[in-house]
């Protein structure tokens, strides 16, 4: 891509954006290799901009200011740095923990809900589709960068994901209506498993409860359900409490 053909992000486009300092340096530190171009605005100055060029200068990453391009695109005046990538995807590790999300919509939830995986030590999700979609520059404004320290893989089911990753591993799909109570019950150190939530409005249906191990989140009946990333985040503080002590290491 050149600096010429930046414009409004698009979900069909090969490239994306990254909105924001923090997270660019985020992008640069974990995959510059997917990095097409950074442009700075005018206001870029001082120890921010000789620390920018410093980390280019070592990755290769090109530079460019275009205040009049950042301005084109951004949607938050205060935007003053944009890293142009390239869109990557990735296979989950089998051996691994995973968070899977069945028909996300919400570009906050999504980001906020990636940036707890990474923050807890779960560096693999599965998104079910039909989605939102991933690279929207939202979800990775949203996610403060972690999105480039975690695997996402996209499937058309669940059934194709249970297929591919499936076996050998346990599954908690987390239910309004779930058998066992978050808190009151233990998972086996020794088999990776896959947390399973399902859509902001609807939930996982009725089907799940016949998947592994279905849990429920016990909250009071002031309320009707939590919020999809407070109720991902809650799950798997739970199910990393043992790393807990890792973390602050």
């Amino acid at each position: 891509m050149t600096v010429n053909e930046i414009k409004n992000y698009r979900k069909r486009d090969a490239c994306s954006y990254c909105f924001g300092t923090f997270p660019t340096f985020e992008l640069l530190q974990t995959n510059p290799e997917v990095i097409e171009m950074i442009l700075v605005h005018s206001d870029v100055k001082g120890e921010i901009l000789n620390k920018l060029k410093q980390e280019c200068k070592k990755t290769g990453v090109k530079i460019i200011q275009s205040d009049r391009h950042i301005e084109k695109i951004r949607d938050k005046d205060n935007c003053i740095i944009i890293a142009v990538f390239k869109k990557y995807y990735c296979k989950l590790d089998h051996n691994k923990n995973h968070v899977v999300l069945v028909n996300p919509s919400n570009t906050g939830n999504l980001g906020t809900i990636i940036r707890s995986c990474v923050g807890f030590g779960i560096t693999n999700l599965a998104i079910i589709e039909p989605a939102v979609d991933i690279f929207h520059p939202k979800v990775v404004r949203a996610s403060m960068g972690a999105i480039f320290k975690i695997k996402i893989e996209c499937f058309s089911c669940f059934d194709r994901y249970d297929q591919e990753y499936g076996s050998e591993r346990e599954k908690y799909p987390f239910m309004l209506n779930g058998k066992y109570q978050l808190g009151t019950f233990e998972h086996s150190e020794d088999k990776p498993y896959s947390l399973i939530f399902g859509n902001e409005a609807s939930g996982l249906d009725a089907s799940y409860l016949n998947v592994g191990k279905s849990v429920v989140i016990s909250h009071t009946h002031s309320i009707d359900s939590l919020n999809l990333s407070l109720a991902t985040g809650i799950g798997i503080y739970e199910f990393c409490k043992s790393q807990h002590e890792n973390f602050a290491k």
